[in-house]
């Protein structure tokens, strides 16, 4: 297929692996379960490993399969380049791993993945200072840099409370101070939105969610936009400071997280991601209806004392995600009036399922505080806003109105 043709989203994810010859004329890149890669020609090889010429050195590495889904997420994300990892974790996990030393200072958003919370806490045990901050206003982010801040980290929809980043400003404070701007945009997809439009670097997504979608396959990936003047940064090594500056990020992340580090992802998982990744779009526009539908359900009832989504006009940052994003997304959250019992309620509902994961087909359902958030303690829950009886729901593609009867009838005590 010809690269001219300006397609949609949906259109070129679905023929992207067409795009470059497949082996048979599969549809699908095949399942490379190879772990070596021969070269007819030791000079060949050793032009391989030495990043003159692309090919594939060992699969820790890269596997064709993989590259395969490194290519899609490249093109959702309008990237230059995409690193994928075993999982999400392992792809935020590498950004201290490749990119960060002793010494160092991270501006992070206060309301973040439980995980991703965790490990900034353990990073910040290592010698790099971590200041967690309100990014709903980019204020607070310029009030906390300093002379040795390195990144600033956000995500765009928060999980489990929704709050939405000042994702614009913070990307011009970041691009005029010269700061690596994250964004993780798993909350939010690529189809909803793309933070190379507010000048993230880099571009974090989970794709064991909504990218994969069906709950069947872990990965996570990294994204450079070409947004991010590599050449100024000062933590790249001398040995990738002779690629052009384009590439030393991502050429550092490669060899630094994903080689040494060994966050591989696996062949198997990764078709199974870019499978799913094609009706990206179609799940996403049907998730975000039916989560909004449920939101003004839930809202309008006497018996729920809060619903956070940031599709309600009522959410303090519905007036940016109106700016910036196509939708919702899929994420709310909501607490109850104190005479019902939050896990009573989840155990009444017929549809929704008490899972942890996120951006199923099928409705999830968790009780935040007594599970992903228990570990950091109610101090820290209550910093970042997360009530005792605060239930997220992952909301999936399930007819919209046995959805809303479902979540309507567990409250009918």
């Amino acid at each position: 297929m010809s690269d001219k043709p300006n397609y949609g989203f949906t259109t070129t994810i679905l023929h992207n692996d067409r795009r470059k010859a497949i082996e048979q004329g599969s549809l699908h890149k095949p399942v490379h379960t190879s772990v070596a890669f021969g070269y007819g020609d030791a000079r060949q090889l050793a032009s391989v490993f030495q990043g003159k010429e692309p090919g594939f050195r060992y699969g820790r590495q890269g596997n064709p399969t993989v590259g395969a889904l490194e290519d899609k997420i490249t093109r959702m994300e309008d990237g230059v380049g995409t690193i994928c990892f075993a999982t999400g974790m392992g792809a935020i996990g590498a950004l201290f791993q490749a990119l960060l030393r002793a010494g160092d200072h991270i501006v992070s958003s206060s309301f973040l993945f439980g995980n991703t919370n965790s490990l900034w806490q353990t990073v910040a045990g290592q010698g790099v200072a971590v200041d967690f901050v309100d990014a709903t206003d980019v204020a607070n982010v310029e009030a906390a840099i300093k002379p040795e801040t390195r990144m600033v980290f956000v995500e765009t929809i928060a999980n489990p409370r929704t709050q939405v980043a000042d994702l614009a400003r913070i990307g011009e404070l970041c691009r005029a101070r010269g700061i690596l701007y994250v964004v993780d945009n798993t909350m939010t997809t690529p189809w909803l939105f793309r933070p190379k439009a507010v000048g993230a670097g880099l571009v974090v997504n989970s794709l064991t969610k909504s990218i994969g979608g069906h709950g069947n396959a872990l990965g996570g990936a990294l994204t450079d936009t070409g947004l991010f003047d590599w050449s100024a940064y000062p933590n790249i090594a001398q040995n990738f400071r002779k690629q052009p500056s384009a590439n030393q990020g991502l050429a550092q992340l490669r060899a630094k997280a994903l080689r040494d580090f060994g966050a591989a992802l696996g062949p198997e998982a990764a078709h199974h991601i870019a499978v799913g990744a094609e009706t990206l779009a179609l799940r996403m526009e049907r998730t975000s209806a039916n989560a909004l539908a449920l939101a003004r359900m839930l809202e309008s009832d006497e018996r729920v004392a809060a619903v956070y989504y940031p599709g309600l006009a009522s959410h303090p940052q519905h007036g940016i995600t109106q700016e910036l994003f196509r939708a919702g997304g899929s994420l709310l959250s909501f607490e109850l009036k104190e005479s019902i019992d939050p896990f009573d309620y989840l155990n009444r509902l017929q549809l929704g399922i008490p899972a942890s994961n996120l951006g199923d087909t099928r409705t999830l359902v968790i009780p935040v505080a007594h599970t992903i958030f228990f570990e950091m303690g109610a101090d820290r829950r209550a910093s970042m806003g997360i009530a005792e009886g605060l239930i997220r729901v992952s909301v999936g593609i399930e007819d919209t109105d046995d959805l809303l009867a479902d979540f309507r009838q567990a409250l009918d005590i």
